[in-house]
């Protein structure tokens, strides 16, 4: 047993030539696209074939033979010329077959571009508990060869560098998120750098502060209610974001409204701290679909905006139907005339909720006052021919 170990060991190129029957050199290379290769298939001499008896394949397609030089009895070469990118993570495959179409050896090509510098480095920190950071491929983007992407960061004044672990690809681009303890009152600097085996980049160092890029949960319990009979109009509440109750900040918070066969969403966008807010100049007897979103505003005296919530899981209501202002009149005249000052009155008071404040309680209060009077105006002249027949 001990001599037959001693005959292994003494001849490695015996076993080498059985377990390969070819060898095509160069294996596995990187090449830039555009460039060229020349490969050779060397044959076991085991086989008993020559040189000339084989053909190339790239990919399953066979390449020409004017691309062939046969070196020598076991060598076969071939010429590539102006190399396309790879299509595939794993390569391009260039194989060496016999005459019969059996594989003798295979080799992988990688044809590629170095990585341009990463652009649009985007970060956020979701309730001041992480930091998250976006970014996308510089150039044309595709390199064709395996990329690797690194985020890195480090507090600007002291402390190491440090490299993020959690990442995801996202369709406009890549991103990660850094879970590690996070400091709130020293900036950070963050950039991303760009490697694969044709060369290396990096993006622009992005400095920031956390408590300057805060964002939040969506406003949460958003509810829709009618505001009396008023066939125009909507109140919207909800609560503040959870999260943020023990912090020092501002919120600002946005609306958006659209109708449930409506694919056009309106905003509205000056309500400030409120936690309620009422549309008017809705379409009476509609459903309407509501969403709210959170801006945290300086969060411990920072004097920069935050970052937008995602928007709410929307509410719906649905307008009273108006049926006692759509019901005839005795005195058509009088009709018209009712309709004319009502939508001169929405147009004025439309333009005062534009020019003051968002959700103004003045004009609000007034206009509840004249719809309520036009209400039981109509409903006593509704009421007339009514008691006139009996």
């Amino acid at each position: 047993m001990i001599f037959f170990m001693f005959l292994l060991l003494l001849t490695p190129d015996v076993l080498l030539s059985s377990t390969h029957v070819a060898v095509i050199s160069p294996q596995d290379p990187v090449l830039r696209i555009g460039s060229g290769l020349t490969a050779s298939c060397r044959l076991s001499p085991e086989l008993g074939l020559h040189a000339s008896s084989l053909y190339w394949t790239l990919n399953g397609v066979r390449l020409p033979s004017s691309a062939y030089g046969v070196v020598s009895s076991d060598i076969l070469s071939v010429e590539l010329r102006g190399l396309n990118g790879s299509q595939q993570k794993s390569g391009d495959n260039l194989m060496c077959h016999g005459a019969d179409g059996r594989i003798l050896a295979g080799s992988c090509l990688h044809v590629g571009m170095p990585p341009e510098k990463p652009v649009n480095l985007t970060c956020w920190s979701h309730n001041a508990k992480d930091l998250s950071c976006r970014w996308s491929v510089g150039g044309q983007g595709e390199t064709h060869i395996p990329t690797k992407y690194t985020l890195k960061y480090k507090l600007r004044w002291h402390g190491r560098e440090n490299e993020c672990e959690n990442y995801s690809s996202e369709k406009k681009g890549h991103a990660c998120r850094i879970l590690a303890k996070i400091a709130l009152f020293t900036p950070y600097e963050i950039w991303v750098e760009a490697t694969n085996q044709l060369g290396s980049a990096a993006s622009d160092i992005s400095s920031l502060d956390v408590l300057d890029v805060v964002t939040t949960d969506p406003p949460a319990d958003v509810r829709l209610s009618r505001v009396g009979s008023l066939d125009d109009q909507l109140m919207v509440r909800w609560a503040s974001p959870p999260e943020l109750k023990d912090f020092l900040f501002q919120a600002k918070y946005q609306i958006r409204y659209r109708m449930e066969d409506g694919a056009d969403w309106k905003a509205v966008d000056n309500i400030g701290n409120l936690t309620s807010c009422r549309l008017a100049g809705l379409r009476p007897g509609t459903v309407y679909f509501v969403q709210v979103r959170c801006n945290p505003v300086g969060i411990f005296g920072s004097r920069k905006p935050g970052i937008w919530s995602d928007w709410s899981h929307p509410a719906a209501a649905s307008t009273p139907s108006g049926e006692l202002l759509q019901r005839g009149s005795c005195d058509p005249k009088a009709g018209e005339q009712n309709s004319t000052l009502r939508r001169e009155l929405k147009q004025f008071f439309g333009w005062v909720r534009k020019h003051a404040s968002g959700c103004s309680s003045m004009s609000i209060k007034l206009y509840d006052q004249w719809r309520v009077w036009l209400q039981k105006t109509h409903k006593t002249r509704n009421q007339v021919p009514q008691n006139n027949n009996s």
